[in-house]
């Protein structure tokens, strides 16, 4: 039995928004990704993560804490006052628990860690993307 993760998965229609500042972080999210049909929107800081958000219909956002020019706690609260209800999952290399709570404070739905584990990822995307 196969247990591929995003076996079976159709997010055809559906739009993430990917603030991430690594192109390696970025290719592995692509890759991953291709075959759910779900379109990326690719930001590289937090301004211009808030930036796609206003001008683009997001479903989902995934945010990267470390960024340069506005870090992703606070491209959360910007994209939070906008609309409050768009799932907004933070990925960060910090572990720490005081971290993960920065966070939640900050507006983020969810967190996963990097390494991102890939299992986790889609287990977090389906339950947004309904």
């Amino acid at each position: 039995m196969n247990q591929n993760p995003w076996e079976n998965v159709n997010w055809k229609g559906k739009r993430i928004l990917i603030a991430e500042d690594e192109e390696v972080n970025m290719m592995f999210f692509q890759e991953v990704l291709e075959d759910t049909g779900v379109e990326i929107i690719k930001a590289t800081d937090g301004l211009q993560a808030v930036d796609l958000f206003t001008n683009n219909k997001v479903d989902l956002v995934l945010m990267d804490i470390k960024m340069p020019v506005m870090n992703g706690l606070d491209a959360t609260q910007k994209i939070k006052q906008l609309n409050a209800s768009i799932p907004i999952v933070a990925q960060t290399a910090y572990a720490m628990e005081d971290e993960k709570q920065r966070c939640f404070d900050a507006g983020c739905d969810d967190y996963i860690s990097k390494p991102i584990d890939t299992i986790r990822l889609f287990a977090i995307l389906k339950k947004y993307l309904r």
